[in-house]
């Protein structure tokens, strides 16, 4: 898996954005060339942890963009596959922020499950140099916690040195 300091692959995906089929779309990393990027991986699509992350970074869309921060979710489901559960699933319809087929990506990010043959519920802060800030992966069965992204976020944007538990705001080292 890529880790601190790693260039963040180049790619060229498919994605859809929410429940418009007018919003399939090619994407590439060019497409965020000089922004910070919060990009965030899924096992699969019409499951029952997933649709929780999704919709948790969708209400907290509005904290990433107050941080300069886009969101790109993703997993090795196609863009298709990413607009039909959009359409069915009632927290996903209005997701403003893309999912990606990430079936290359994923691999070229060693994050694929050996096992599952699925993503890791993996996690990217890429800073706006396409550079790996912050990566974290959480076993499938387990959520992760968008406000502890968001806490990570703080800290990496702040350059300064933050100790256990700082938060946006506290006294830094």
């Amino acid at each position: 898996m890529l880790t601190v300091g790693d260039k963040f692959p180049e790619y060229s995906v498919k994605c859809n954005v929410g429940s418009d089929p007018e919003s399939l779309k090619g994407l590439t990393n060019a497409d965020y060339d000089g922004k910070w990027v919060c990009y965030f991986f899924y096992p699969k699509d019409f499951t029952f942890i997933c649709p929780t992350e999704i919709a948790e970074f969708n209400t907290q869309l509005a904290e990433f963009n107050d941080r300069d921060c886009q969101v790109v979710g993703g997993s090795t489901d196609n863009e298709y596959c990413h607009l039909a559960w959009c359409q069915s699933h009632d927290d996903l319809k209005d997701l403003a922020y893309p999912l990606i087929g990430a079936q290359r990506l994923a691999h070229d990010l060693g994050i694929v499950d050996p096992n599952a043959d699925v993503c890791l519920r993996a996690t990217f802060l890429v800073d706006p140099n396409g550079v790996v800030q912050w990566s974290s992966a959480n076993a499938l069965s387990v959520g992760r916690n968008v406000n502890e992204i968001l806490r990570v976020l703080d800290a990496i944007q702040s350059d300064e040195l933050c100790p256990c538990n700082w938060k946006k705001g506290e006294p830094t080292l």
